[in-house]
């Protein structure tokens, strides 16, 4: 078996350079042709220096396995090859060990894998932290809400079939421990015009083509869809199927992770409503009509489109129709109403449309983050992940209003990508002690300010234009940027007064250039005013907000006509520059971690490197500049104790060990390779190379000496390795010697031992059959003697039984004979008896009939007279005397339980037979009360309370039945331990028993004593004794518990009592239904009022300002039949009942 490599550096068998700050000699071709050979052996991560550039491999590849995830743990960054895992590993250990916050920033153009590379650094990190229920449910939910806003917010482009098109980051909160404790998401411009229009080849957001695709019929029908994708004008035809994508089972698997996240099961309906709702709006179309006062407007064509979508929102058909028609502007206590034709039809369906998906996304976010947010208010560690559009570059002049913000969005990154890796750079060389020295590099911050400036800078001009009053498009707009931007070096237009661009053909009339830092973009100005507007009529806005739908009525909370504010609302770009500022602000207080992507081909194939493509990204990217920023002071450095292990055996001083400091055993080691003085420096901790090539030398010399050292460890090896084999040789032929010689002498001594024993066998067998001969002849004789007896001794005695014979019979024939004479004489005598026994029955048989027939004749007329009816009565005396004889036997027991009666035994005593029965049991129902005391009867009362309140509703209230109700479970006046408690209460106490109060945060319980007084219910603390809640009957309004064999119960309060301060209660007991009964029964008693009881599988508790859902379930329990109570978020309580 091959011995496993071990690998202690990056430099160990290396694939071309593992980090480019190494390459030699440095350009733009060594640079693709170093990646190029790294991709050709699936090396898809390389470093410079902290930096990863990743290359998207376009297929799956071995690297990422549970096994990889423990070979990165816990490891120097430059120990092994380069890999996201490292610069992961890095990034949490700073964060778990020094307590410095981190970030994590992912840029690259769309397909490069951006997206990919945030869930690795995600689930890395999920892999290394701690483990634990609630660490698990937090990383469980981190981890599920990226299918849910990919779902929402990813779609398939041109270049990408993931594409995200928004932008993302995750602030994720760690505990001093390095657990996970929650997260907060922020997003950024979300790319909503592709909601109603998508560029050919390319797909709306995922969600569109998952719900019609995934989701039953069922539920289908109930969002009012056909599963057709050709019904919906939002809907692009040519690429609505993706290959490798299955839509139905990625839908199964948004709605598993929102389940995971948090989302309640209306929320999830509520969703999918408004995006079946927004799906449906492409399909209103209009028809113009003219109106008497000449004036055109428009009308919709179809109404049973409107009519489904106000079924799926509740709102009016009529208000959403005439929002569709009219637009009412208001300026101070003025409203005009005028009519709007197709085109602006079709513009307020498609604003309408773009702003509730908008909002929609903006609303799962902030759902999300309820859900992962931190429960814990302790100081908490925050690690950053960025995952935010590339800069984008389109041909034919198609980049508008929305690749201007992103590539503005990502100059500012490159900006503070410069700052912080020259900041990072100083601070490396302050801690070591080495002198810093100013590095030449180009800053970009003249092409922000460009584009930010608030006086002159591109956003504040279109935000001027747009707010503008008068006639304001897209050419004015260009004019005002010619007048103002014209002299900035970075800014072209035909139009400007710069006369060098008056003849550039390639730049259109109705476009403007920017030379960004990756190079130089053209803008098409068209439709940027109305993009940066982003204006949404506010009668559809208020017609959204009269929506039944709740989800609907929150995301417009501008219709409110209590709230109409007439200010203009800030534009799109004014937002995103905001947002960029706040996420800048945010990056710079943390340690940045960078991962630059590259998308090797536009074909999304495998093995394809086009270096066209690759050096444009590495361009954008600005790459080469990061190298040489890296390298402007020293190449490359390293920690001492490692540099001295990997290269003492070029030392005869410093091999095979090293008894001093290491930093003392590196000076002796350089000054013996005889290295100049300027090619390294010594800091405090690391050595410092200056060139790579100095450290090539090194590492061609340390392979030089392992081979020199390889060789003459085999020659060592193989010396020991003969003489070992000799020594072995000669001890075993000894060995063989001794053994044969052993051998040879047992066989010639088995040889004459075995001569030896025959010959003495041999005369034994003759001796012995001597004796044995003699001993047959004696044997004989004695034989012969015995026969001749025994032949004597029978002859005697056969004639001795022949004699016997003879005389036994004749006595037998003369007793045979007597015999026969005897039985004659008594046959004789019984054949007498018989014939007079015979003769005196037949005397007495003809007397009987002879009285017979004179008492029948005297009695004849009489008889006939009266003898049926007397027969009648005397037979229907004798059954009834039967009857209750028989019951007098039969009768059950006194018990009032007791249902066994005897059954009746003839046809016509049925109804006495019951009214017997009846008159029976209320006798017995009467002396079994008569037994009971006025203690007693107060129990049988409670018992029936308490069987008109559950009987057949609540699962525990069988068991219930036989336990008799104590009241007082504690003995609080007898035991010294509640003195307090007892001091304390100065009522009569109904019912004393320990309950467990759950915790709304996590589920678990604690010990409380619940007490029930005449006027009051009390919580104390089951240790001290101490009263930590009382609240008057008169503030308790109603009490839920399940319809399950299980304890729990909820003590709701009267809004805005003293008592309803901190929420309702959640308690546990063993004896829910006396507390139950006994509370219900005291409260009317008190208050004249019935208590509301509650019986159901989910009802909400009022904890301080939240409600929360607690829903039962049934479930197998580690803890046997105990149920348990788990918090799956922020709204919901699960209990688990066997």
């Amino acid at each position: 078996m091959a011995k496993m490599e071990v690998k202690t550096s990056l430099l160990d068998d290396m694939i071309g350079v593992g980090d480019m700050v190494l390459l030699e000699p440095l350009n733009e071709d060594s640079f693709i042709n170093n990646l190029k050979k790294r991709f050709d052996h699936n090396e898809v991560y390389t470093y410079i220096g902290s930096v990863v550039i990743s290359i998207n491999p376009y297929r799956s590849l071995p690297i990422y396995n549970p096994e990889k995830v423990e070979e990165y743990r816990n490891r120097n960054f430059y120990e092994l090859s380069p890999h996201i895992f490292a610069l992961a590993d890095e990034a949490y250990r700073s964060l778990r060990d020094q307590d410095k916050d981190q970030c994590i920033l992912i840029t690259g153009e769309s397909g490069a894998g951006k997206t990919e590379a945030s869930k690795l650094v995600m689930s890395y990190v999920a892999a290394v932290c701690g483990k634990g229920a609630e660490v698990n449910q937090v990383k469980e939910q981190l981890l599920q809400s990226n299918p849910v806003l990919e779902a929402f917010g990813n779609a398939k482009t041109v270049r990408n079939d993931n594409s995200s098109r928004f932008g993302k980051y995750m602030d994720i909160e760690f505990d001093f421990k390095g657990d996970p404790l929650g997260g907060v998401i922020s997003n950024y411009l979300l790319e909503k015009s592709r909601v109603v229009k998508q560029p050919r080849g390319e797909r709306n957001f995922h969600i569109f083509y998952q719900i019609l695709s995934g989701a039953s019929e069922e539920f289908l029908c109930k969002l009012k869809l056909e599963r057709d994708f050709s019904r919906y004008n939002y809907l692009g035809l040519d690429s609505a199927r993706v290959n490798g994508v299955d839509d139905a089972s990625n839908f199964r698997t948004v709605r598993n992770a929102m389940q995971i996240v948090g989302f309640m099961d209306h929320e999830t309906q509520s969703v999918f409503e408004v995006v079946a709702a927004v799906l449906k709006l492409g399909n209103i179309e209009f028809k113009p009509e003219s109106r008497a006062n000449g004036l055109d407007e428009s009308k919709i064509k179809d109404k049973n489109e409107l009519k489904e979508i106000c079924e799926l929102t509740g709102i009016d058909q009529s208000v959403l129709e005439r929002a569709f028609s009219f637009r009412t502007v208001e300026a101070k206590q003025e409203k005009v109403s005028t009519t709007l034709n197709v085109a602006q039809a079709y513009y307020a369906r498609d604003a309408l449309a773009k702003n509730l998906y908008s909002r929609l996304f903006s609303w799962l976010v902030t759902r999300i983050n309820e859900s992962i947010k931190a429960q814990t208010k302790v100081r908490k560690k925050v690690m950053g992940v960025l995952d935010i559009y590339g800069f984008e570059i389109f041909e034919n002049a198609d980049n508008s209003f929305e690749q201007f913000i992103i590539n503005y969005c990502n100059e500012k990154l490159q900006q503070i990508f410069i700052e912080l890796t020259l900041k990072e750079e100083q601070e490396e060389y302050i801690r070591e002690g080495i002198e810093w020295t100013h590095i030449e590099y180009f800053n970009n911050a003249i092409i922000c300010d460009l584009i930010e400036n608030n006086q002159t800078g591109i956003l504040a001009m279109l935000d001027e234009e747009c707010l503008r009053p008068g006639t304001v498009t897209d050419d004015t707009f260009l004019e005002k940027l010619n007048q103002v931007c014209a002299t900035h070096q970075h800014f072209e237009s035909r139009m400007s007064k710069c006369s060098r661009f008056l003849n550039d053909t390639s730049l259109p009339h109705s476009c403007f250039r920017i030379q960004h830092y990756a190079g130089k973009v053209m803008y098409q100005v068209e439709g940027f005013v109305d993009k940066n507007n982003d204006l949404l009529y506010r009668d559809l806005s208020q017609a959204m907000w009269k929506a039944n739908h709740s989800l609907i009525k929150a995301l417009f909370p501008e219709g409110n006509p209590a709230k109409i504010n007439l200010k203009r609302p800030p534009t799109a770009g004014s937002q995103f520059k905001a947002s960029v500022a706040t996420l800048m602000k945010n990056l710079q207080t943390k340690n940045p971690n960078y991962i630059r992507c590259i998308k090797p081909n536009d074909k999304k194939a495998a093995h394809i490197f086009n270096e066209a493509l690759v050096c444009h990204q590495i361009r954008y990217l600005g790459l080469l500049e990061n190298v040489r920023v890296r390298r402007a002071g020293y190449a490359f450095r390293q920690p001492y104790e490692p540099c001295l292990e990997r290269y003492k055996m070029l030392c005869k001083q410093t091999w095979p060990h090293w008894r001093g400091p290491a930093r003392a055993g590196v000076e002796v080691l350089f000054n013996e390779l005889g290295i100049p003085e300027d090619e390294f420096s010594f800091g405090r901790s690391k050595i410092f190379i200056r060139n790579p090539r100095t450290l090539f030398k090194l590492e061609d010399l340390r392979k030089q000496r392992l081979e020199d050292l390889a060789t003459l460890i085999e020659k060592i090896y193989r010396g020991w390795k003969c003489r070992t084999r000799f020594l072995l040789m000669k001890k075993c032929q000894i060995v063989i010697a001794s053994w044969y010689r052993r051998y040879a002498q047992q066989k010639k001594y088995q040889k004459i031992k075995s001569s030896a024993i025959t010959v003495q066998s041999y005369i034994r067998g003759w001796k012995a059959r001597k004796v044995l001969r003699e001993l047959k002849h004696l044997k004989r004789c004695n034989e012969a003697a015995t026969v001749i007896a025994a032949y004597w001794h029978g002859t005697q005695a056969r004639r001795e039984l022949r004699r016997l014979k003879d005389e036994a019979r004749n006595k037998h024939a003369i007793a045979v004979i007597w015999a026969f004479w005897l039985g004659y004489k008594a046959r004789r005598e019984l054949k007498r008896l018989k014939e007079e026994a015979r003769r005196k029955h037949a005397v007495a048989v003809i007397w009987a009939y002879w009285l017979g027939l004179k008492v029948r004749r005297e009695y004849r007329k009489f008889f006939r007279a009266n003898a049926g009816r007397k027969i009648y009565e005397f037979t229907l005396q004798r059954l009834m005397q039967k009857y209750f004889l028989e019951m007098k036997n039969k009768m059950p027991s006194l018990s009032p339980i007791d249902k066994n009666w005897p059954a009746r035994p003839y046809l016509f005593l049925d109804s006495t037979h019951k009214e017997l029965k009846r008159i029976f049991h209320l006798w017995r129902c009467k002396k079994y009360r008569d037994q009971f005391t006025d203690q007693q009867k107060l129990i049988y009362e409670e018992k029936l309370e308490a069987s008109e309140l559950f009987k057949d509703k609540k699962a525990l209230y069988p068991a219930s039945v036989g336990q008799p109700f104590q009241g007082a479970y504690l003995e609080i006046s007898e035991n010294p331990k509640y003195k307090k408690l007892k001091d304390a209460v100065d009522e009569k106490i109904i019912i004393a028993e320990v309950v467990n109060k759950i915790n709304r945060a996590n589920g678990k319980a604690a010990s409380r004593i619940f007490l029930l007084t005449k006027n009051n219910v009390l919580l104390a603390d089951q240790k001290s004794g101490t009263i930590k809640s009382e609240v008057p009957l008169g503030d308790v309004t109603k009490v839920s518990m399940s319809s399950q064999n299980d304890g729990f119960f909820a003590v709701h309060l009267k809004e805005g009592s003293e008592a309803a301060s901190k929420g309702d209660f959640l308690l546990s007991s063993d004896h829910l239904i006396e507390m139950a009964t006994k509370l219900y029964r005291t409260t009317l008693s008190q208050t004249k009022q019935k208590l509301n009881i509650e019986i159901s599988d989910e009802f909400l508790v009022q904890f301080k300002q939240d409600k929360v859902c607690v829903k039962f379930i049934q479930g197998s329990q580690k803890n046997g039949n105990i149920p348990t109570c788990k918090r799956k978020n922020n709204r919901l309580l699960e209990v688990a009942v066997p």
